[in-house]
């Protein structure tokens, strides 16, 4: 199977430049003029229109659509080598990479859009008559990707957000940022589940950030416990146990504080910090709450269960006898 894959990835690769080659080698005859017969054929008036003052016949489509494509590939190529190297500087932040590579895509494509259009000898003074076209066009059908583009920009340049952060929507969604791109934010929950957000949701919406300057994450367990306990010594055990917890870290330190008076306990907050949140927090939150129930077991702490007393009240003598 992995020499198929192997076959294949070569394949594959061998098309693509054999394509490139191809498109290189017909983009060069247009330039040297060896296509004269098919540019005779092709640039009649039959196969021609006009764009304003401007002439637009068949072998000029061609020839843009070549020049595009072949400008356009080595572009890419330039702009992945330059994404390479930029992904390999570990001192920069990685939404600063992805940033500088997403601009420096931009300006590359736009000079080569620009370039192909002269290398086919397209007026480019006539593109000023699709301006109006564009315009509503972004106006309208395209504004949400113009939208999510431009969120995706302020998100890198602001920091907020990189590769491998912890996030969490105002929907409760919960995971791992896995991509920044510049429609969308790819992002894998707990579950294993790919989810693409819409960057213009991450600069409307509420998001939460968990390791934005800090891994560090705080968990909350609520305790009752019977009225009549010792609660200072009940108070000592909880604070043992979120001590005792290996994933606990000592600043801030764990506290524990009473928060009521219930109707069936006597009710505790625990609170204690774990270093890295992104290692998960159910589990070091359930091995606290078995060593509070085993330590509360041991000592004769009880946490009770809601209940309620009833009284009878034993009719009148004047109620009886009637």
């Amino acid at each position: 199977m992995k020499a198929i894959g192997k076959f294949l990835r070569w394949l594959a690769s061998f098309w693509k430049w054999a394509v490139f080659v191809l498109l290189a080698g017909v983009l060069a005859a247009i330039l040297t003029g060896r296509l004269a017969a098919v540019e005779a054929v092709l640039d009649q008036d039959s196969f021609a229109f006009s764009v304003g003052e401007a002439r637009v016949s068949a072998y000029d489509v061609l020839t843009a659509f070549i020049a595009l494509a072949t400008v356009f590939w080595i572009v890419g190529v330039i702009a992945a080598y330059i994404e390479r190297r930029i992904r390999a500087l570990d001192k920069v932040r990685s939404s600063t990479r992805v940033l500088i590579t997403n601009v420096i895509r931009i300006v590359l494509y736009v000079l080569a859009f620009i370039v192909a259009l002269d290398i086919a000898g397209v007026d480019l003074t006539a593109l000023t008559v699709f301006s109006g076209a564009l315009g509503i066009g972004l106006g309208f059908g395209l504004q949400k990707i113009a939208s999510n583009f431009i969120s995706g920009l302020i998100l890198l340049s602001e920091n907020a957000i990189e590769e491998g952060d912890l996030i969490e929507l105002a929907d409760g969604t919960a995971g791992f940022l896995r991509k920044t791109s510049a429609r969308y934010i790819l992002m894998e929950t707990f579950d294993g589940k790919e989810i693409l957000v819409p960057n213009e949701d991450m600069i409307t919406g509420r998001v939460i950030n968990w390791t934005l300057s800090s891994n560090k994450g705080r968990i909350q367990i609520d305790v009752g416990v019977a009225y009549g306990s010792d609660l200072h010594k009940a108070r000592e055990l909880m604070l043992e146990a979120a001590r005792s917890h290996p994933m606990t870290i000592t600043d801030p330190a764990p506290m524990c504080v009473l928060r009521t008076f219930g109707d069936s306990s006597i009710n505790f907050m625990l609170l204690f910090w774990v270093g890295d949140v992104t290692a998960g927090r159910l589990e070091p939150q359930s091995d606290v709450m078995f060593a509070i129930n085993d330590a509360f077991k041991a000592n004769g702490i009880t946490i009770p269960f809601p209940q309620r007393d009833v009284h009878m009240i034993p009719p009148a003598a004047d109620e009886a006898a009637t």
